[in-house]
């Protein structure tokens, strides 16, 4: 039986996730703990004889290096890559680069929570999560899904946001569910395709 194998990982713990900052598409690196996030994401993997045969990145800094640090850890040489804006974390505009506190006080906690969690209100100069769906998905079904049906077992490390885009159609939630719906920094998401490219099998690896 084919293998069509489609693990997701977000990125280990950012800098700006560290201060409590919005960061979207500010190119920030990992912190100590995201790469022993990275490291053990990979190990968690290696430890279930998981495998790979091609990855597929943002081309912001965090993610690309978690997906280093994951194969470097696996022992992968020369491993094929695919680097693509169109995995980047959600922008979040005049949000970027702010302190989440500092937003709710300038904002209203009301408002700040309503860019963060709904499903299709934008922050200013930024994308809602529909927003981020929009290129992410067209992304996925060109791609991506190509690759897990013909069996080329596919990992994809991105962020919370391009993730959830993902999750969304893959277990087929309604806007309402994916907005309640966390991704931890560096916990695999294991998934098996049905040829159909249902979900045959889902399983979230913790350390």
């Amino acid at each position: 039986m084919s293998d069509r194998l489609l693990v997701l990982v977000r990125h280990g713990q950012s800098e700006w996730n560290l201060k409590n900052l919005f960061t979207g598409w500010r190119d920030v690196d990992l912190t100590e703990q995201g790469v022993a996030e990275a490291r053990a994401a990979a190990r968690q993997l290696m430890e279930r004889q998981i495998s790979f045969d091609i990855a597929f990145t943002s081309a912001l800094k965090r993610a690309r290096r978690t997906l280093d640090l994951m194969l470097e850890e696996m022992h992968f040489a020369n491993f094929p890559i695919v680097t693509d804006q169109a995995l980047n974390e959600r922008d979040y505009g005049d949000l970027s680069g702010l302190d989440k506190d500092d937003a709710r006080k300038k904002w209203g906690a009301e408002q700040v929570l309503l860019w963060r969690r709904s499903y299709d209100v934008a922050p200013p100069g930024g994308e809602s999560l529909r927003d981020t769906a929009a290129r992410v998905l067209p992304y996925y079904l060109a791609h991506i899904l190509p690759q897990v049906l013909r069996a080329q077992r596919t990992l994809v490390v991105a962020h919370g946001n391009s993730l959830r885009a993902l999750v969304m159609v893959l277990e087929r939630l309604s806007p309402a569910d994916i907005v309640q719906r966390e991704i931890a920094t560096g916990a695999p998401i294991v998934y098996r395709l049905n040829a159909d490219s249902t979900v045959a099998s889902r399983h979230k690896l913790v350390a």
